[in-house]
């Protein structure tokens, strides 16, 4: 998950310190934007975005091409509310992110909407916190949330809030954690264990392997053997590192589908080919409501002739949550982006938290011969206020 959004070559974390300390930093942006009084419905919005390209690297050219077609195909869904789309390129960097942001509200942008990488977001959000304006960013870091910027990335917590709920509620109460000694594995750790106790849950074991090939081979008996006094045993692996050679050798050291419940904190349908993984048969994964999600990828295919990134659709959720603050004539302001209703993206249901960081209506899929198999569907509407 975290690996959509930001790159190995930049740090995980605002001002440079590791991603995997999630203390708040003095370069934090302070004040929530006001966003510059009610918007009108009948006039156009000025929405600034904030891209990668320009960085030299076709892959940051792509993302950014995705990202504004999607913000686009949102505008033609509006239907009775104006944006003034207004793209600006950073190379991914912070300091033309900052400086692009600040343009931007120069140029009479009400609202940011990106940019990707952490650092570029906590750079923008500085940019422009005295000035009001709040940045919708397409970073999933936790860590740079808050103030006036928010992420619209999916995060480790909402989804092991959902997994971890669900589990209780089936009877895995006594839950296992076995997790990557990386950041990103440390992160989704602490996550998954103040999910399961909000739950209802208890920890009973946590195992950590080092990541790679070595480390792997030499904590799968131990993790086992732990697991077998579990319900459930909660994995941060991924498709694209320890998943799939880790999946199949703790099924190899007697791991049972049918009496030891693997979750994964990860989507384990990307890409198509986990699904078919012999270690994963049986798992639990959440992700975005299927059937919305399914629209976006098609009519996104048909307008512009290539599948859409994930990342994209979050191009189109910050559109589709500002044109209906629009046409509600509300304004731009930490108070109303946080309503707690929320607003309906390309994955279903989301709504913006008062701590900068997102909840998503998910649903929880179980891998059953290959396939993928919805088993709670995501909900439709949020009960209670936002957070």
């Amino acid at each position: 998950m975290l690996s959509v959004m930001v790159r190995a070559r930049k740090a995980l974390s605002r001002c440079a310190i590791a991603l995997s300390v999630l203390a708040v930093a003095a370069c934090q942006p302070t004040g929530m934007g006001q966003g510059g009084g009610k918007l009108d419905a009948s006039a156009p919005v000025a929405v600034a975005l904030l891209v990668p390209a320009g960085s030299g690297q076709a892959s940051d050219d792509f993302l950014a091409q995705s990202l504004e077609n999607a913000a686009r195909l949102a505008i033609a869904d509006l239907g009775g509310v104006q944006i003034d789309l207004r793209v600006y390129p950073t190379g991914g960097q912070p300091g033309a992110a900052g400086a692009a942001a600040g343009r931007a509200v120069d140029e009479g942008a009400r609202i940011i909407l990106g940019p990707v990488f952490a650092q570029e977001a906590n750079a923008a959000g500085l940019a422009v916190a005295a000035r009001g304006i709040n940045v919708l960013s397409f970073s999933n870091n936790p860590d740079i949330a808050g103030g006036n910027v928010f992420v619209l990335g999916p995060t480790f917590s909402n989804t092991a809030d959902r997994l971890s709920r669900y589990a209780v509620l089936q009877g895995k109460r006594r839950i296992m954690i076995a997790s990557d000694a990386t950041p990103a594995g440390q992160i989704g750790r602490a996550a998954i264990a103040a999910s399961v106790a909000a739950a209802g849950g208890t920890v009973v074991a946590a195992q950590d392997y080092e990541f790679s090939q070595n480390g792997i081979v030499a904590a799968a008996p131990v993790i086992a053997a732990a697991a077998r006094g579990a319900d459930a045993l909660f994995l941060t692996a991924d498709a694209a590192g320890a998943l799939p050679l880790l999946s199949q050798l703790l099924r190899e050291n007697g791991l049972d589908p049918a009496t030891s419940q693997f979750i994964g904190l990860t989507r384990w349908d990307i890409p198509p080919a986990t699904a078919a993984l012999p270690g994963v048969q049986g798992g639990w994964f959440a992700l975005p409501d299927p059937g919305v999600s399914q629209q976006f990828q098609s009519r996104y295919s048909a307008a512009y002739g290539a599948a859409p990134p994930p990342i994209a659709g979050l191009a189109y959720d910050g559109i589709a949550a500002i044109g209906a603050l629009a046409r509600s004539g509300k304004d731009l302001s930490a108070q109303s982006l946080t309503q707690g209703s929320g607003f309906a993206g390309v994955g279903g249901i989301f709504r913006l938290r008062g701590d900068g960081t997102n909840e998503r209506g998910l649903a929880v899929a179980q891998i059953r011969n290959g396939q993928v198999v919805v088993i709670d569907a995501a909900p439709r509407s949020f009960s209670g206020a936002g957070l």
